[in-house]
């Protein structure tokens, strides 16, 4: 792969009203950084101008697929923010193309319900140190995919 095609998302200090141009690997970049900071409560909304109309939204270790409904990946979402208290997070690696994102990261949550995460691995009150893989496919600008990795674990 051309190294001009892959860039780590360390060097750049994004700004959510400039968005790069469509077809560029800061395109895929920002639009992977933006779906995580606003991947909280108070933000959930802004979530759905980052998503393709046709998006897919995959979980495939818990089996949740949704397709074409950005208002129900939101609510999935929401559903998954009332479930956990998170504690701490911090991003393993994130690298892109024009049409691909991959970012890794770990988190250390509290399974607070099993409502935001039907068929979760670990019991509602576990500490979960959870490694989350996301890959992201980039169409028109925007994210048309989506797949999760989720890997639940106890903490050390």
């Amino acid at each position: 792969m051309s190294e001009q095609l892959v860039q780590a998302a360390h060097v750049y200090d994004w700004d959510e009203h400039v968005k790069p141009p469509i077809g560029t690997v800061e395109r895929a970049l920002w639009l992977a950084h933006w779906h995580m900071e606003w991947e909280n409560p108070e933000q959930l909304d802004k979530l759905a101008e980052l998503y393709h109309p046709e998006v897919e939204w995959e979980t495939p270790g818990r089996r949740i697929y949704q397709k074409g409904n950005v208002p129900k990946i939101i609510e999935n979402y929401r559903a998954i923010c009332d479930s956990l208290e998170f504690i701490s997070a911090r991003r393993v690696d994130r690298f892109a193309t024009p049409d691909r994102v991959f970012d890794d990261s770990e988190a250390l949550v509290k399974l607070v319900s099993g409502h935001g995460f039907p068929n979760h691995p670990m019991p509602v009150g576990s500490l979960v140190d959870m490694r989350i893989v996301h890959s992201f496919h980039i169409k028109d600008g925007l994210i048309i995919r989506e797949n999760s990795y989720e890997l639940w674990r106890k903490p050390v």
